[in-house]
């Protein structure tokens, strides 16, 4: 780990040249200069930040990694701007062997070489301090050390990933910075303002690729190894910077302007990289256009890498991906992992511009790189897949952001950060999910257009900089001349959100927002709530911003509206508001209704169930209200809607099952039911012609019945298991079913008979795909016998688990796709 030798070197300090006398013999110290002289090491300890008298401008980096003895060494020559009168450099390092003698300082023009009278490290600070005997000069200087670290397992900093290339396993080196690691790597100013420009160098075995955020200019071999320089990059955060190193396959296109595009995959695997390459040229061009600024680099490479923490990762032009989450295999991958990898990629590539060419002046505004990422993924994935309704997948987005935020430990989307150790705790629902459903809202209050014209005038004004909330806020109020600082601020400032109570009185519209907590318990938030309404029909809809406590507004057409025999009201239209809405009893019937003659869209379909569904576990419904709520879907067509309806029943059941165990058989009979009409009519082939959300659907809908215990769909996924066992090209049991088919097999599974437990294993153990990996793993624990559960969670903690598949430990309806 981080080695210093922390007392003065005593030769170095006799050797050091004198630095050139700066003030006039007869003229005394500047108060600047004394206090630099008067500084000491304990005043950059316990910080938040690094001090701001020095500042990187270029950083020449080189790294020889040795993938036998997973270490690694470096020297790092960083051009330095000196701002302010010091003798100290304080930088972060973290896991890194430095030695004093290996550290020198060289003011520009002046000849001199400074080399440090004590370097010491802080351990719990991660910073390097750096003392000189003499107050530095003003202006441009070069700070030099070498330095040398091991290449860890831990998936951060720079790191080792295990691969299989002919039957034999190896290491391939692999770097994780975000949000503050890149200081296990290299010495540096770790943090997301100190941005700067980087040139590269690796020395590497010659048979291995060498990859970085830049093109490469040139390789020179040497016996056993090469060194690979790599073009200097434009200005950027460390947390951006890129380094692989390993044995890959590539599939290449190019974009219309000529920018290089490719996807890195194991060997022999570069055929799964084609539909994330196709997407990735496709989201280039459209995010070129959308944000009115051309993507800045000359390439965007992607590569799978084995072993992974979070599921991608937005270097400058190196971005990071699970397999699962670049790979798509058209045997043997499912529906669901085709939308996945599509959304991840646009995600990741958005980042290019928003987070990479415009980067968070810190961490605080994080949900300014991931709430809009995600929100802007979901706008590709519409524009090149319109058939796989993705805006009311959104949805699912915003519900997980609900689940959260309605917890009275949650957190603003802006959170004060005070140590690099709380950043982790931010990479959260909140940041992604909420942030991006309040983006959402923001665009839909302001309208499409003058939101994208705002967002590229914001993306111009602040390329190759830092900025903060504010600074987007400031840009979309003057493209629009609304006040969007005042509106959002509640939003972004303050956790939680509100549930908005309707009621109408006399042709009023009675309103009442109160903050929505899941314990029941009411919160003492307060919102500039943008309320959407309709009546009716979606052919008028009304708008306006609802600043109070509690309100009655005159609503045009309200009375003439209530007259009619189908009369309803819907607040929040299409869901596009992060906020919920409880109804009186007359409302809510007549939306029931609305809801079970299809009236209402698939958006808000899916709105009235989730909100009755939050409001009954916060006890302010009653569970007889959402269960004739959940009968009204019986005719639904909508796949998000459908299977919304489907994991609240499964919940719903989960629950009964400890709290009332006397009411489980009712209530499976109730849900099974309800599924079994729908499982009919998709059966478990899929039928010629038929669309990605059947597929989706199809898998979703058999897996609840058999957690269920259907009896006749546990015996036919046994089946087709049997057969699938002995031949895995076989067509009856096609991925989009395969998990269903898992959990159904487990369903049978106790300590006397394990005989399908010990089948799935044996996929596991032969199967090459990460993603048939995943259904496995997710599988396990669907046993009613805990003694079989204890041993599928024992065999997830086993080394036979790479420490990426182990963050799928999960349930079989959890969301393992968000790790």
């Amino acid at each position: 780990r981080f080695w210093l030798n922390s007392s003065p070197n005593p030769s170095a300090s006799s050797e050091r040249p004198t630095l050139p006398n700066l003030s006039f013999p007869h003229t005394p110290p500047t108060p600047a200069v004394t206090m630099a002289a008067e500084q000491s090491a304990e005043h950059f300890r316990g910080q938040a930040r690094l001090p701001g008298f020095a500042a990187p401008r270029r950083y020449d980096l080189r790294l020889t990694p040795d993938l036998a003895a997973c270490t690694f060494a470096g020297s790092v020559s960083v051009s330095v701007d000196v701002a302010a009168p010091t003798r100290f450099l304080v930088v972060n390092a973290a896991d890194l062997d430095v030695s004093p003698g290996d550290v020198h300082f060289a003011p520009k023009g002046s000849g001199q070489v400074l080399l440090p009278v004590e370097v010491t490290s802080a351990l719990e600070d991660e910073i390097l301090i750096i003392r000189f005997n003499e107050v530095l000069p003003l202006g441009e200087g070069t700070l030099v050390i070498a330095f040398q670290g091991t290449l860890n397992d831990k998936m951060k900093g720079f790191y080792r990933s295990v691969y299989e290339l002919n039957g034999e396993k190896k290491n391939m080196a692999v770097t994780q910075f975000e949000p503050a690691d890149a200081r296990r790597c290299f010495p540096c100013w770790d943090e997301p303002s100190f941005k700067a420009v980087f040139k590269i160098t690796l020395e590497v075995p010659c048979e291995t690729v060498a990859l970085s955020n830049m093109p490469v200019v040139e390789e020179k071999v040497n016996g056993p190894t090469k060194t690979v320089y790599f073009q200097e990059s434009p200005i950027m955060s460390t947390y951006l910077v890129a380094v692989i190193v390993g044995m890959f396959d590539y599939v290449e296109a190019f974009t219309a302007d000529g920018t290089s595009v490719r996807v890195y995959t194991q060997v022999g695997k570069s055929a799964q990289g084609k539909f994330a390459l196709e997407v990735a040229v496709k989201t280039l061009i459209l995010f070129k256009e959308y944000f009115a600024v051309p993507y800045p680099l000359p390439k965007m490479d992607m590569i799978a890498i084995p072993d992974f923490a979070s599921g991608a990762m937005e270097n400058y032009g190196l971005v990071t991906y699970r397999e699962t989450a670049l790979l798509f295999d058209e045997r043997h991958s499912a529906a669901a992992n085709k939308q996945r990898v599509a959304v991840v990629v646009a995600h990741e590539l958005a980042h290019q511009w928003f987070g990479n060419l415009v980067t968070m002046e810190w961490w605080t505004h994080l949900w300014l790189n991931e709430g809009f990422a995600t929100w802007v993924s979901y706008l590709a994935a519409d524009r090149f897949f319109p058939e796989w309704n993705v805006w009311i997948q959104f949805l699912e987005e915003s519900t997980t952001g609900f689940r959260l935020d309605a917890l009275a430990g949650s957190h603003p989307i802006e959170v004060d950060v005070n140590h690099v150790d709380e950043i982790d705790e931010i990479f959260d629902a909140i940041s992604y999910r909420k942030g991006a459903a309040v983006i959402r809202m923001l665009q839909s209050y302001l309208g499409a257009e003058i939101f994208q014209k705002s967002l590229a005038a914001y993306i111009k004004r602040f390329a190759y900089s830092n900025a903060k909330t504010e600074d987007l806020w400031a840009a979309l109020e003057e493209g629009s001349g609304e006040p969007v600082k005042t509106l959002m601020h509640s939003w972004t400032k303050q956790q939680g959100y509100p549930v908005v109570s309707v009621k109408l009185k006399d042709g009023k519209l009675e309103l009442e927002q109160t903050q929505f907590l899941s314990s029941g318990s009411e919160g003492v938030g307060q919102w500039v709530v943008p309320i959407t309404l309709c009546c009716c029909s979606y052919s008028v809809q009304q708008k306006f911003l609802f600043r109070g406590k509690q309100d009655d507004f005159n609503l045009s057409g309200l009375v003439e509206c209530q007259k009619k025999d189908d009369f309803w009201i819907k607040l929040n239209v299409d869901q596009t508001g992060f906020y919920r809405v409880s109804y009186d009893e007359e409302l809510a019937s007549r939306l029931r209704h609305a809801v079970e003659t299809n009236i209402l869209s698939a958006a808000d379909r899916y709105g009235v169930l989730d909100d009755t569904y939050a409001l009954c576990m916060a006890g302010k419904q009653k569970l007889v209200t959402l269960l004739h709520l959940i009968a009204a879907y019986k005719n639904e067509t909508e796949y998000t809607v459908l299977a919304h309806a489907i994991n609240t029943s499964l919940s719903i059941y989960e629950m009964m099952a400890v709290a009332a165990p006397e009411e489980l058989v009712n209530m499976k009979k109730f849900l099974i039911d309800f599924l079994e009409p729908f499982a009919q009519r998709v059966g478990w082939d899929a039928k010629s012609g038929e669309g990605h959300l059947n597929a989706l659907l199809r898998g979703t809908l058999l897996s609840a019945l058999a957690e269920l215990g259907h009896q006749s769909t546990i015996d036919e996924a046994v089946r087709r298991f049997n057969v699938f066992l002995e031949d895995r090209e076989t067509p009856l049991l096609p991925p989009d079913v395969r998990k269903a088919a898992y959990v159904a097999l487990m369903q049978t599974v106790n300590k006397s008979n394990k005989s399908g437990y010990e089948s799935l294993l044996k996929i596991y153990r032969e199967t090459d795909l990460s993603q048939e990996k995943v259904r496995v793993l997710g599988s396990l624990a669907s046993s009613p016998d805990p003694d079989v559960v204890r041993e599928a969670l024992n065999f997830l903690l086993s080394s036979e688990v790479s420490k990426e598949s182990g963050l799928y430990i999960c349930a079989p309806r959890s969301d393992c796709s968000s790790a």
